[in-house]
Order: structure tokens, then C-alpha cells, then sequence
């Protein structure tokens, strides 16, 4: 029978190794899988190269993760905002590298790793820094760039329903990069509020089909004081 329910984050990140390609879905404060971020800061791989759409706030989350000192290099479309200092203070000391890559192709790039695309020419970057020792090409009259795909080790997302097959749903705009990130990844690790049986997700709603799900653990909503969710729940 297969069940890809797991009973702890601990179970469901135990085999991540040093030097491992991880993605981390999330955009802004919408969707990250913060349980997991914990959860890899505990099982304690290093030397890791982190994909995610910026490059944390304060001292939660991705950046907590970053703190630890424990990521190599971080490939991102939007590193710098008012509370990154720690990634800011990382990368000018040299103790992190960056990759930074538009959004839209982080987008496409990652996407075209899990569709098996070798490669793709854009026109987004062209004539920048971005663009340096690529190849280029004239289409139609117009200039592009040749990007390469993005693939990786581990996807750690965040979903809001899944069964145990591994098939997944998703709230809103926490949904973002957690479809491409997890047909990407040699493995793809998901939090979900609910579980239910299979069937009870209609399949015209799933949006990652369980193929591409490897894990999936429960975890609790947190309520605010408000009475409301967490930003990103």
C-alpha cells in the first residue's frame, strides 16, 4: 500500500546529506515551509545551495536557516529587502555565495528541470551583468539568452491538503513555487494542514499529483492573537 505519510519533520528530512541542492518554496512571507526550514536547521546538513524565491527576513525561517552558516550558496531572484541583514551581512563578508537570477527565469529554469527541457533562450537578462559568458543568439530579429535549468536534491513545500498517495492542493498564494520546485527535485518533502482519504480530493483540483511527492507530514495551523492564521499559513 502506498502511504507517503510521515509521523515527524525529523522522519521526513532524517537522509538530506551535506552538499545537497535544496529548493524552498515560498514568496515573500506566502508559503514557506517554515516547519521544515526548522526542521533542516535541526537534522544539521551543511554546505548546502539553497534555491528560494529572496533570501529570508529577520531572523526566521530561511534566514535562520542561513545563520546557521550552514548554506554555501543561495540562487535567488530577490535577496535584498528591509529586514535581509542577514543574508546582507553573510554575502559581504564572503561567507555566502549568490546566484542571482530574474524571476521569471528562476521560474522557467526550475520548471524546465522538472520538464526536461535542456535549456531555453530568453530574452530577460540580455545586454546586463546577467548575461555574462552566456550564450547568445539572435531570433527573429531579437536577442536572447540561453538559460540552463535548475534542478535539485530535495523540495521542501508547503501545501494545504494532500492523502497519501502524496497528491496535493494548496491555499492561495502559498501555492507560488511549490508546483515547479516539486516536479524539479529528486525528492520532494511537503507539510499539509489536512489529510484526508484518498478520493476526496477532486482530481480536476490536484495541482502537484503525487509522482512528484515523496513525503508529506501533518502539521497544525497556528492561530494568531487576532484569532485569525499566521501571514502564510
Amino acid at each position: 500500500m502506498i502511504n507517503k505519510v510521515v509521523s515527524s519533520i525529523a522522519e521526513a528530512l532524517a537522509d538530506i546529506q551535506d552538499g545537497a541542492v535544496v529548493m524552498i518554496g515560498g514568496f515573500g512571507t506566502a508559503g514557506i515551509p517554515n516547519e521544515l526550514i526548522d526542521g533542516l536547521i535541526a537534522q544539521g546538513a551543511r554546505d548546502l545551495t539553497v534555491v528560494n524565491n529572496n533570501a529570508g527576513n529577520a531572523d526566521q525561517g530561511l534566514a535562520a536557516l542561513l545563520k546557521t552558516g550552514r548554506v554555501r550558496k543561495i540562487i535567488c531572484s530577490f535577496p535584498r529587502q528591509a529586514d535581509s541583514y542577514v543574508f546582507d551581512e553573510l554575502y559581504r563578508s564572503g561567507k555566502l555565495e549568490l546566484e542571482l537570477v530574474p524571476q521569471g527565469n528562476l521560474a522557467e529554469r526550475i520548471r524546465a528541470a522538472g520538464a526536461g527541457i535542456g535549456a531555453f533562450f530568453t530574452p530577460t537578462g540580455f545586454g546586463t551583468e546577467l548575461a555574462k559568458d552566456k550564450e547568445t543568439r539572435e531570433i527573429n530579429g531579437k536577442q536572447y539568452v540561453l538559460e540552463l535549468p535548475i534542478g535539485a536534491d530535495v523540495a521542501l513545500i508547503k501545501a494545504e491538503r494532500g492523502d497519501r498517495w502524496g497528491n496535493l492542493t494548496y491555499r492561495k498564494a502559498a501555492r507560488n513555487f511549490g508546483p515547479v520546485m516539486a516536479m524539479a527535485a529528486t525528492k520532494t518533502i511537503a507539510t499539509v494542514h489536512e489529510v484526508v482519504e484518498l478520493g476526496e480530493i477532486d482530481p480536476e483540483n490536484v495541482v502537484t499529483p503525487g509522482i512528484f511527492v515523496h513525503r508529506i507530514v501533518r502539521i497544525e495551523r497556528i492561530a494568531t492573537q487576532a484569532g485569525g492564521f499566521r501571514k502564510g499559513s
